[in-house]
């Protein structure tokens, strides 16, 4: 599987943003989708997942109530839509992709397939 993800960008505290990782592949539909955050001088951290058919979703308790995360089997698509953001929201974006179980959705290091990041930058 390879991941692509887009629509990272610049916006002032309390704007928006819909990130976007299209995925390669047939079997998308087989994958927990998880989205990760990376800031300087920081460790990579979980933002939110998904489950297989979309029924279950988990988000990190630092983005509960203003993040989103969707997906979209017949586009191989899942979405993140960041809403209310705030500065300590800049980092790396990174969308990844699991075949472990959802038990394990918020391990970094239960996902085999990782998207190259997409950069988000929240002014104050």
């Amino acid at each position: 599987v390879q991941l692509q993800a887009s629509g990272g960008g610049s916006v002032q505290a309390g704007g928006s943003l819909r990130l976007s990782c299209a995925a390669s592949g047939r079997t998308f539909s087989s994958y927990v989708m998880g989205w990760f955050r990376q800031a300087p001088g920081k460790e990579r951290e979980f933002v939110a997942a998904v489950s297989w058919s979309g029924a279950s979703t988990s988000h990190a308790d630092s983005v509960k109530g203003r993040f989103t995360i969707s997906r979209d089997n017949a586009k191989n698509t899942v979405y993140l839509q960041m809403n209310s953001l705030k500065p300590d929201d800049t980092a790396v974006y990174y969308c990844a992709a699991s075949r472990n179980s959802w038990m394990a959705h918020s391990t970094p290091t239960v996902y085999t397939y990782w998207g190259q990041g997409t950069l988000v930058t929240v002014s104050s």
